[in-house]
């Protein structure tokens, strides 16, 4: 079973997503920051991640930055899932390695097919 991290500070859309992708077969791990993210990846090392961008302590942008600084989470897959579309932001995104960026609010069947496709399922 693939285990994805969920890290979204807006508790309802985490405990949404949460609930979607378990019933998409999946293991879910959650944090509500980046920071706690950070701890929660090293030790789980998902298979996928699922990341908003603006949150408190670290955000989405400086936690794909450490992530594809460490050998060992460079190549977990990393989606962006965010209220941002501004152009800038996505282009930062994919600069620092982001695979697919969404913007909310998001389609879950498009979501779903987007993360097979990421774990080539």
């Amino acid at each position: 079973m693939a285990r994805i991290m969920i890290i979204e500070d807006e508790e309802p859309i985490r405990n949404n997503l949460r609930r979607f992708l378990q019933m998409e077969g999946y293991a879910v791990i959650e944090a509500e920051n980046g920071q706690r993210g950070l701890e929660l990846i090293r030790t789980s090392l998902p298979d996928l991640v699922i990341c908003d961008v603006m949150m408190p302590e670290l955000d989405g942008f400086g936690l794909l930055k450490i992530l594809r600084a460490d050998p060992h989470t460079a190549a977990v897959p990393f989606v962006f899932l965010t209220a941002s579309a501004e152009k800038e932001s996505l282009e930062h995104g994919r600069e620092l390695g982001a695979d697919e960026y969404v913007t909310k609010p998001f389609n879950l069947p498009q979501l779903a097919a987007l993360i097979r496709r990421r774990l080539g399922v």
